[in-house]
């Protein structure tokens, strides 16, 4: 066996690997045999699934109640052709749990609606009593064709030296049967820990009916 100890001027550690502490050489040898061990922690920045959520039938809203905030900076929320029940327009609203407890004001938001029929409309607040998927300007068709499908990002959930942030997109037959998408942010401006996430109908308190919602965390370096 070739000795290696001065292969790289020094005598190399033994390689480690840990969220965020990498320590050591690792030759090619190395990595293979963890790959192949599917112990590899090398590809950061993976979607990891926390959980998965399938609406058959009508619910007043779906949560998620343990998000593993202590162990994700970043968050990956998916929603799935969500259907609302057949009175009004509807809208996919969001809102936190802090420290197991719903917070239902003080979010701040700045939404675009864009439709297929050329309209551009803002949605924008500095108090307001949710997040949003898709926008109150306008809502998802309470037609059987009617659903809105988009995912929402969040950072600093479990850290409660900083506020709660979202961005989100989403894609949807409106109220009067046309496309429309939506794009934003928002925010919960509170140093406070985010324990879980709430979906709702946050425009006229209409069930939802089906839909498929996954939670992720985003494996970090």
């Amino acid at each position: 066996m070739v000795d290696k100890s001065n292969e790289y001027g020094y005598v190399p550690s033994s390689p480690t690997q840990a969220r965020g502490s990498n320590t050591g050489i690792f030759e090619v040898n190395d990595v293979t045999d963890l790959l192949i061990a599917e112990q590899w922690s090398g590809d950061f920045g993976k979607l990891e699934l926390i959980e998965t959520q399938t609406v058959t039938s009508a619910v007043a809203e779906v949560d998620f109640t343990s998000i593993q905030e202590s162990t994700y900076n970043v968050h990956f929320l998916t929603a799935n052709n969500v259907q609302f029940a057949s009175t009004g327009i509807s809208n996919l609203g969001i809102r936190f749990f802090n420290s197991g407890v719903i917070d239902t004001a003080g979010y701040q938001q700045a939404y675009l609606r864009m439709a297929s029929t050329g309209t551009f409309t803002e949605t924008k607040s500095t108090n307001v009593s949710h997040l949003r998927i898709n926008t109150y300007a306008g809502g998802v068709s309470d037609n059987a064709d009617g659903s809105v499908s988009g995912y929402s990002y969040f950072y600093n959930l479990g850290d409660s030296s900083k506020y709660s942030f979202q961005t989100t997109h989403s894609t949807l037959i409106n109220y009067d049967g046309n496309y429309a998408n939506n794009f934003g942010s928002g925010v919960s401006p509170e140093t406070t820990v985010v324990d879980g996430i709430r979906l709702f109908d946050s425009s006229t308190g209409n069930n939802i009916v089906s839909g498929v919602f996954s939670l992720y965390g985003i494996a970090e370096s």
